[in-house]
């Protein structure tokens, strides 16, 4: 749900947010899979890569043009950064310990000299891996309120796989996007 669409019981209250968002380009290709894997009317015709492609850059969207979303948490962020934490998921691959650090710092729960020594923060990131989900009974089959399946909420996970689907004319296209409605913001993506 974008932040401008919180509820004021939410936007308002001592509750803190963790905003976690993957680059654009690996974004669209997961939802793209996703809405392949959760077809909802077994009649209903699919999208092809390109027209779903095209309504992405449009910003046609359920939640949203994905840079809107992602700039309400992100201004939300460097507003309130008490409130408002601002993940990338490319960075929490790159280094989920000091992640997971961050995050219990930012609940008010930072681990103590004893629980880093004992290794508590590699554990919970070995715990909370995409693989270690992924693997879990409960993500590998079932489905959720009947509509979606489980399994589709974890694919791959890999950074940078959008190269493996989207054309160079197309990547080209949403790094223009990125480049012109995050321009000024502070918010950057490596592509």
């Amino acid at each position: 749900m974008p932040f401008q669409r919180l509820p004021n019981s939410i936007r308002e209250s001592e509750c803190r947010i963790i905003y976690i968002c993957r680059n654009p380009l690996d974004q669209f290709v997961s939802l793209h899979h996703f809405f392949l894997e959760n077809k909802t009317e077994k009649d209903a015709e699919l999208l092809a890569i390109d027209e779903a492609f095209d309504m992405f850059c449009q910003g046609i969207q359920s939640f949203g043009p994905f840079w809107d979303h992602m700039l309400g948490y992100w201004n939300a962020h460097l507003k309130n950064p008490e409130k408002v934490l601002f993940l990338k998921y490319e960075d929490l691959k790159e280094d989920i310990s000091s992640h997971v650090k961050k995050i219990a710092e930012f609940m008010g729960f930072p681990f103590s000299a004893e629980e880093e020594n004992q290794g508590m923060m590699e554990q919970i990131s070995r715990l909370c891996s995409f693989e270690n989900l992924k693997n879990l009974e409960v993500n590998k089959s079932g489905n959720l309120h009947g509509l979606m399946k489980n399994s589709s909420f974890f694919r791959k996970g890999e950074v940078g796989d959008w190269v493996n689907y989207l054309t160079p004319e197309m990547a080209e296209r949403i790094k223009n996007l990125m480049e012109s409605k995050f321009q000024g913001s502070g918010l950057i993506f490596k592509t």
